[in-house]
């Protein structure tokens, strides 16, 4: 895949690191890069040798959100063409947060308007105490639909009614206080922060990760029905009789560590 926006790697632990790489524009994204993430992220979900994915962006700000000139164009569209533009959007939001690996982001600088949704979409999201967000859409006439969701379950209903309506511009440590990052740390320190999540991960079977995510997206914010209860017993029991269910448990109980562990952390 010729990549123009992006920029991947893929480290012998199996720590994929996938940057914006627009820094001109501030990392802005428009139907291009929206489509180049979309692909880059399907390809990384496929790859069995990715473990952990890292999402963050080269130059000084995470992302300025939607590019400015990209709006301009999609002003002049008719309501079928914006509709499509906004299911790109939607996919790749999706894409993201039901991406079968952990994932974690990495702000620093700005991270306005579509950006708090690739946040939210992360299962862990690290920032610089310098770091900003907005919500702005309204300030220019528009609104946060596509990443609602994702932005609603991290700040809740009330705080996004406030930042939904007020567009207010918030510092990493309200960020942190509202839910939507899990860690605010010191200018400079992005990195040795994300060794300590990334080492915890990579401690854990891949494939319980996986079922994790998965559990959490299927029970969450459900009613405690037969329905629910009766997914529960399932997952527990597939994962039981998995072979990292069967490895995990053995190596436990003989007091040794996992195969997934490999020979050098054992």
């Amino acid at each position: 895949m010729n990549q123009v926006y992006t920029e991947v790697s893929i480290d012998p632990r199996g720590v994929a690191t996938l940057k914006l790489n627009r820094p001109e524009v501030h990392n802005a994204f428009d139907d291009a890069m929206i489509a180049e993430l979309i692909a880059v992220l399907k390809d990384l979900a496929n790859n069995d040798s990715v473990r952990v994915l890292v999402l963050t962006a080269n130059g000084k700000n995470f992302s300025a959100g939607a590019d400015l000139n990209w709006m301009r164009s999609m002003a002049q569209k008719d309501y079928q063409q914006n509709l499509n533009d906004a299911a790109e959007l939607a996919t790749l939001m999706h894409r993201l947060d039901k991406f079968p690996k952990p994932t974690i982001a990495l702000v620093k600088g700005a991270a306005f308007g579509g950006a708090l949704g690739l946040v939210a979409c992360c299962d862990i999201a690290i920032a610089e105490e310098n770091a900003s967000f907005c919500l702005s859409e309204v300030r220019i006439g528009l609104i946060p639909a596509v990443i609602s969701p994702y932005v609603m379950r991290a700040i809740g209903e009330r705080e996004s009614r406030r930042y939904f309506l007020t567009a207010e511009r918030f510092m990493a440590p309200t960020a942190k206080k509202l839910g939507l990052l899990h860690e605010v740390v010191s200018e400079g320190e992005l990195s040795d922060s994300l060794e300590s999540f990334v080492n915890t991960l990579l401690q854990n079977s891949p494939a319980a990760l996986t079922a994790a995510k998965s559990l959490i997206h299927n029970i969450y914010n459900r009613k405690i029905s037969n329905n629910v209860i009766a997914h529960t017993e399932q997952a527990i029991a597939e994962i039981r009789v998995s072979p990292e269910g069967q490895e995990g448990l053995t190596a436990f109980l003989e007091k040794r560590k996992p195969a997934w562990l490999g020979k050098e952390d054992a």
